[in-house]
């Protein structure tokens, strides 16, 4: 139980609730362990937030959480609800990071304006975009293109003779492509990728390192968690991401993993960014994601250590705290 005189209470906006996979699902751990420390939780989906009369408001069902699959949940009636009128607010949409998810950042920034604390904080998620942002930090990462202009992605291939190539609002594996300067098919992919020079694609040094695993480290209140799930690709593949067949295994961090999350935790809490989910490659950042962070559930499952029950600890931390309504939002110098 949390030492706390009253309960919380905690807004979730989150996909529709019997989508989620309450074995797997870190929301829902999230929700649990928010439960055992005897808080309140209200959830209502992106399309229920809106601005009417100058406030922002959703329609929100308080959930009583029932212990049993596969109806895991109780939801009471729903109610227009001020976003500012919570503990805090939980951005819990998954991706993709569409204009509609553009659209509901402005709507949460708004809110952090009437006084609700969002976490993460709208206009870090905005600007933070989870393929784009390790550009800033060389030092953590490989060699790296961003571009339009195929004929220079065509140069980043033949140069290092295989690489990665993907597009910057992709998600969970999806058009991600390995290629090699002699691929009898990367012209169809660069055409499919790139549309003859109208979208941006991320190029990325091939990492064979990829073999044993990429490597997802969470970052919570700026505190790093031990344990990393390393997401092994199925034969055949070339993706980790557990949407993509891989599997995930749990692991202590290495020392380069340590130093890439021990140099990025305060400086993305520092932005607004509380939970973050870094992936790295070998001893390269590969991506730093902050809109619906996972990897809760396979983590406590295998080693024991338990990131929802930290994530709501430090969430306590965040809202008593003396660092008022939110996480203070300043720039910090590049790596």
């Amino acid at each position: 139980m949390s030492s706390l005189k009253s309960p919380l209470k905690l807004a979730f906006i989150v996909d529709p609730l019997h989508k989620l996979k309450i074995e797997k699902d870190s929301t829902v751990a999230m929700m649990g362990a928010a439960v055992a420390r005897g808080h309140r939780l209200f959830a209502c989906e992106q399309g229920q937030i809106s601005l009417s009369n100058g406030r922002v408001a959703g329609d929100f069902a308080e959930l009583t959480l029932t212990g049993e699959t596969p109806r895991w949940y109780r939801a009471g009636p729903a109610a227009e609800t001020a976003l500012a009128d919570f503990d805090a607010v939980l951005m819990r949409k998954d991706p993709p990071f569409d204009m509609e998810y553009v659209y509901s950042t402005y709507l949460l920034e708004h809110a952090e304006r009437q006084g609700a604390r969002v976490v993460n904080a709208p206009r870090a998620v905005r600007d933070n975009n989870e393929k784009y942002s390790i550009t800033e930090f060389p030092a953590l990462t490989t060699d790296v293109l961003v571009t339009r202009d195929p004929g220079r992605i065509r140069e980043f291939v033949a140069r290092h003779g295989e690489a990665v190539l993907k597009l910057l609002d992709g998600m969970g594996g999806a058009s991600i492509f390995r290629v090699r300067g002699n691929d009898p098919n990367l012209s169809v992919i660069l055409e499919t990728m790139n549309q003859f020079g109208s979208r941006t694609v991320m190029a990325q040094k091939y990492l064979p390192a990829i073999s044993a695993g990429d490597k997802r480290i969470l970052l919570i209140g700026g505190e790093v968690v031990p344990y990393a799930l390393a997401r092994v690709p199925m034969s055949g593949e070339s993706r980790g991401n557990l949407a993509a067949g891989g599997t995930g295994r749990a692991q202590p961090l290495s020392a380069r993993d340590r130093e890439i999350a021990t140099t990025l935790a305060p400086i993305l809490l520092t932005r607004g960014l509380f939970l973050v989910g870094l992936d790295v490659i070998g001893d390269n950042l590969t991506e730093i994601n902050v809109t619906s962070p996972t990897c809760f559930r396979e983590i406590a499952d295998q080693t024991g250590f338990d990131a929802a029950g930290l994530f709501i600890a430090r969430l306590e931390e965040l809202i008593t705290g003396a660092g008022g309504r939110g996480v203070p939002s300043a720039p910090a110098p590049a790596v």
